[in-house]
């Protein structure tokens, strides 16, 4: 029973996340920042942000850490969605009654409460959504992502089986509102949770693929999500606990998302180059055109 709810609950909230990250994308244009062109040096910076935050949150007191997490959660969401409510006193409505409602239902019922992880959901969701569009948008390439990925599965494997940084992080945050991640909990026995930076690769994998080349790279890319990024990590988590009695702790899913979006990208590769922003056309795009009356050729006199 347990296998089949870890799949059920991982699988929805990863395409949960996608589907709404593809909408927002489809819906919703984001102002580019002036950044020009991401490169190397780009990805370099991520990771090295990637790298630092853990030690960061850690280094917070007990305390602080769940303060700063609603702070960062609440401006990736007024960010993320003035494209959409650019009524700023309605936005930070929304959110500050978003941001509460994680809190009060941790203080009704507990941080294994479904309530909780309902409320808290939602909001890493939508922040991923933002989070996500902001980089595609604002000229994040699949070529980017994949190097990304493939650089994040090496750093998740080590600080989950040699540096036990991920497990410091996930004890850190027990007992407080606002987790880094996505989940439900009934009780003691099930539970499911997929962590916020998953959720962001396969996020920011899928739309990448989908700007790149259209439906291909989101047709490759949802299968990744359901096969790598959900199948893969829960069976891994029981087999190993059937073979040794003892169930891990923590299966990075980048571990195998990670390499399977950069062979993903090598093939989607071959069909051509990558289209930018620039070079997509919506339907609604086409709609909003203004529309050209056609030319009446002027009558001449007849000589």
């Amino acid at each position: 029973m347990s296998v089949f709810f870890q799949l059920a609950v991982t699988a929805a909230l990863a395409l949960a996340v996608v589907v709404g990250t593809i909408a927002y994308f489809r819906a919703v244009r984001t102002a580019r920042p002036p950044v020009g062109v991401f490169n190397g040096r780009d990805i370099f910076m991520m990771m090295g942000f990637v790298l630092a935050l853990p030690y960061v949150y850690l280094a917070l007191p007990g305390a602080v850490l769940p303060v700063v997490l609603a702070l960062v959660f609440a401006g990736g969401l007024s960010v993320g969605y003035q494209p959409l409510i650019a009524n700023g006193r309605l936005r930070w409505a929304l959110i500050t009654a978003l941001i509460a409602s994680v809190l009060v239902t941790h203080l009704a019922f507990g941080e294994t409460a479904p309530p909780y992880w309902v409320a808290n959901s939602c909001v890493v969701g939508l922040v991923v959504v933002s989070a996500t569009n902001l980089n595609v948008q604002g000229g994040m390439r699949l070529k980017n992502v994949a190097w990304f990925l493939l650089a994040l599965a090496a750093y998740d494997a080590f600080f989950a089986w040699v540096v036990p940084l991920t497990q410091e992080l996930a004890d850190a945050v027990q007992g407080y509102p606002y987790a880094p991640a996505a989940g439900l909990r009934i009780g003691e026995d099930l539970g499911a949770v997929v962590g916020m930076g998953d959720l962001l690769a396969y996020a920011l994998f899928t739309t990448t693929a989908y700007k790149a080349y259209g439906k291909p790279g989101l047709r490759t890319g949802i299968a990744l999500v359901v096969l790598f990024g959900a199948a893969a990590p829960v069976a891994a988590l029981h087999l190993i606990a059937a073979a040794t009695g003892d169930a891990p702790g923590i299966i990075p899913a980048q571990v195998f998302f990670g390499p399977a979006a950069f062979v993903a990208y090598q093939v989607l590769r071959r069909r051509g180059p990558e289209r930018r922003m620039a070079d997509i056309v919506f339907r609604r795009d086409r709609e909003q055109a203004p529309r050209q009356s056609p030319v009446r050729a002027e009558a001449r006199p007849v000589a």
